[in-house]
């Protein structure tokens, strides 16, 4: 993709098909798109184990430290290699950097990990939120054996709170809010493909792309 650079961050209920529609996005676009390899780039990075970024992977860091002060959120410093080296604030804190510099280097499509947040106020940054109605989300998780059948629901209730608690901890704010993005698209109703579509009108119609 030529001209000016592009950022698309996404943010997804689980089960919408962020991760699917992202890549797919990414490669109509002709970009790179990061989600987990986020994790593997923060190991090298920091030199820390993959295993510590996937342990703290979009779950709140102190849930008691956020609920006594839950108007404050960590120093979105440079990480630290102290003794809070593995803390789940200081892996946020890595996650972030290595967020900043892909996003400086290139054109890219994020998923999850608050990537709306830390790229605030970039230049061609467009913030994008996934959703679709809880029957669909079941069926797409059902259709991928991830749980006992019958189960499917209750995990996808546990990873939405995850990510909701993950997202008002580090950011301060609601993740659903529709004010924390640009355009927001419940994918039961266009499937995978046609919120590809959407996301590419929306840019277009913006500008963004020609």
């Amino acid at each position: 993709m030529e001209g000016k650079k592009l950022i698309v961050t996404i943010g997804r209920q689980y089960g919408s098909g962020g991760g699917e529609i992202g890549k797919r996005l990414a490669e109509r676009l002709g970009i790179q798109c990061y989600d987990k390899e986020i994790l593997r780039m923060d190991s090298r990075e920091s030199g820390l184990k993959e295993s510590y970024f996937h342990m703290a992977d979009e779950r709140a860091g102190n849930k008691l430290l956020y609920k006594i002060i839950s108007s404050l959120i960590p120093e979105q410093g440079a990480p630290s290699f102290g003794s809070d080296l593995v803390s789940a604030d200081n892996l946020f804190r890595f996650q972030s950097e290595v967020i900043r510099k892909l996003a400086a280097a290139e054109s890219c499509v994020i998923i999850g990990r608050c990537a709306d947040y830390v790229l605030e106020d970039w230049e061609g940054l467009v913030r994008i939120f996934l959703y679709a109605d809880m029957d669909a989300r079941v069926a797409r998780i059902r259709e991928k054996k991830y749980y006992p059948e019958g189960e499917e629901q209750k995990n996808i209730r546990r990873i939405d709170k995850e990510r909701r608690d993950y997202h008002r901890y580090y950011t301060g704010r609601s993740w659903e809010d529709v004010e924390n993005y640009d355009l927001m698209i419940n994918t039961a109703k266009l499937g995978p493909e046609g919120t590809v579509d959407m996301i590419l009108d929306y840019l277009k119609g913006r500008g963004m792309i020609g």
